[in-house]
């Protein structure tokens, strides 16, 4: 998370918070490490955000204090409510997460519009206790150019182990899809993340060749015929 979204989520959070906040609260709520958070207090106080409090006691937002409004008009606003909710159709439990804090912080300044209503129905949510890989896990592979170790079932119920070097994810509707680079196969291939029944990431990194593999990825998908292949490439990857 970059510097200024995490002070900015911090805001967020002593907002709406009706007691003080332990800084080791706040550390664990955004994956970082207290001396982070207290690194973060001390530049929004220099920037003269009013948080009362310190170290060892807990942080308060003094009351009236607010961000400047999101300027979207009504269309965008109902726009970005039913993009958001149709996260929970990916099956992505982080970004499901993630698009509840962006509706809260819409909500606080927009009236709540509960006519937009979306069905949830979709790809399964990536439950660790039921096997499958975390697309959070997945999508920092991606981010961190860091290579996965994979085993893979197909179609037929068959398992391989392989060692990818992740470069696309893909929403689909029912399911969400890993594009990778396959040292086993030695091209692309598409793997189902609901058929990724183990997923380790390794100390191995390909940061000098991610971009030229992902532009590659692309030439070869073509923009529209991601789409169009999206059947046929479910289980190309035997």
């Amino acid at each position: 998370m970059r510097r200024i979204t995490r002070m900015f989520e911090i805001i967020q959070v002593l907002r709406a918070a009706s007691q003080p906040v332990s800084a080791e609260a706040l550390a664990n709520t955004l994956e970082v490490s207290q001396r982070t958070i207290y690194r973060d207090m001390s530049a929004l106080q220099a920037m003269r955000i009013p948080i009362e409090g310190e170290a060892g006691v807990g942080y308060m937002m003094r009351r009236g204090y607010d961000l400047p409004p999101l300027n979207f008009d009504r269309e965008e606003v109902e726009a970005l409510r039913v993009g958001l909710r149709m996260l929970t159709r990916t099956g992505d439990s982080a970004l499901n997460r993630a698009a509840e804090r962006v509706c809260e912080k819409i909500d606080a300044l927009h009236e709540e519009e509960d006519w937009l209503q979306v069905a949830p129905w979709g790809a399964p949510c990536d439950d660790a206790e039921k096997g499958c890989a975390s697309l959070a896990a997945l999508r920092q592979a991606i981010r961190s150019a860091r290579k996965l170790r994979l085993t893979y079932r197909n179609l037929k119920g068959q398992d391989t182990e392989r060692v990818v070097r992740p470069v696309a994810m893909i929403y689909h509707v029912e399911c969400v899809m890993l594009a990778a680079w396959c040292e086993l196969r030695g091209s692309f291939r598409h793997f189902r993340s609901d058929r990724i029944w183990s997923c380790e990431v390794l100390e191995a990194d390909f940061d000098d060749q991610a971009a030229a593999l992902r532009s590659l990825w692309l030439e070869q998908e073509g923009i529209g015929s991601r789409y169009e292949k999206a059947e046929a490439i479910y289980d190309t990857s035997g």
